[in-house]
């Protein structure tokens, strides 16, 4: 048996006469900036997610950083987020001309570590970032609880949590803005890069639609920063496909994850933990192991796809050297380093492919523990 470590195309096989219907229309229209299979994306989206309103990106990271501008944050502002996150997280704040700050993570779920939060706040905190790492859900009672008892912005990243639920609500809905982002291999994903912000400030929503539109608001007439972050009308098209089976592609997330935690029960292969009242999307299932060099050579040898998310945390990349952390700043991020690896998850992965990994990986393990 091959299981692949995602597979997009056992997604897009059952859509293929919905998409390439869809990608006729746009051609034949010819408008491909900002058609009105954008702004429908943008209503589908923010209904879905449970707010007022979306505003379609050209990539995810596009969407942290316009949103931390339409807010405000700049220069002599700091922004709290998490050492082992992807790199567009911090790259964001940075993007803006604000202070990276990083804070380590929890040892069980992997979100961001909030007692070391509330400690790491100074008078020029101006937002915290939580990730909804690997799809699962970070604490937001106790970060907006943080957040205002500090007067702080929170920007929510999302980009790998699309459909997420925390104690009932959609992620996304919870802090002043959150970005997702449409990678293909995220739980919605498009033909190539794209992303969202979703918000529920009226105001905030119109300075996004400047700020995405080469600063904006009607034809060659500019009143903001002139970028150029609009998301492609093809891909909303795509995008407004897919967006109804996301619920159905999540429960069979749900249920591989599931079955992953029951099977590596009693093993040494450590599983991710979540909070009670929510509901990860698992856009990544990522275990602890320890040999994890050998144990991804030997997947390989079966058949079996596997990555690393991510190996080099923020604190310890050449770019971030001025931050001025050292190695053992973050000491759980730093432990985790060589002992995180992502197994197979996609969404339409079978039961008996999870049943196969778990069986391999647990084979190699339990030798390794034995030789």
């Amino acid at each position: 048996m091959k299981v692949p470590f995602v597979d997009l195309q056992a997604q897009h096989q059952p859509l293929m006469p919905e998409i390439m219907q869809a990608v006729q229309n746009v051609l034949t229209k010819g408008n491909f900036i900002l058609g009105n299979e954008v702004n429908e994306l943008e209503q589908m989206f923010a209904d879905y997610c449970g707010v007022k309103y979306a505003i379609g990106m050209d990539n995810g990271l596009a969407a942290e950083v316009l949103a931390l501008e339409a807010y405000g944050v700049g220069p002599g502002d700091e922004v709290i987020t998490q050492a082992n996150t992807f790199i567009a997280t911090a790259a964001a704040a940075t993007m803006v001309g604000a202070k990276v700050v990083l804070v380590d993570c929890d040892p069980d779920t992997y979100q961001i570590d909030l007692d070391q939060l509330e400690a790491a706040i100074t008078p020029r905190t101006k937002a915290i970032m939580p990730v909804h790492l690997y799809g699962i859900p970070a604490d937001m009672d106790r970060i907006m609880a943080i957040a205002n008892k500090h007067n702080l912005l929170v920007i929510e990243d999302a980009c790998q949590a699309h459909g997420a639920f925390y104690k009932g609500k959609r992620v996304g809905s919870f802090g002043h803005a959150a970005a997702f982002s449409f990678y293909p291999a995220k739980n919605l994903g498009a033909a190539g890069d794209g992303g969202i912000v979703v918000t529920n400030d009226a105001q905030i929503a119109e300075k996004l639609k400047i700020l995405r539109n080469c600063g904006s608001p009607k034809k060659y007439y500019h009143t903001m920063t002139p970028h150029n972050h609009r998301l492609d009308t093809l891909h909303a098209a795509i995008l407004k496909i897919k967006l109804p089976h996301l619920d159905d592609w999540n429960v069979t997330r749900r249920a591989r994850a599931a079955e992953y935690e029951k099977l590596f029960a009693g093993t040494p292969i450590i599983t991710p933990k979540y909070q009670a009242e929510t509901e990860p999307v698992w856009h990544l299932y990522v275990v602890r192991v320890e040999n994890r060099t050998e144990l991804q050579d030997y997947l390989s040898k079966q058949g079996i796809g596997t990555g690393i998310h991510y190996p080099i945390p923020i604190h310890l990349q050449p770019f971030y050297e001025n931050l001025g952390y050292k190695q053992g700043a973050f000491p759980v991020t730093e432990s985790y380093m060589d002992k995180i690896l992502s197994l197979p998850m996609f969404e339409h992965m079978t039961a008996e492919q999870a049943a196969f990994v778990a069986e391999q990986t647990i084979k190699f393990a339990s030798e390794a523990v034995t030789a």
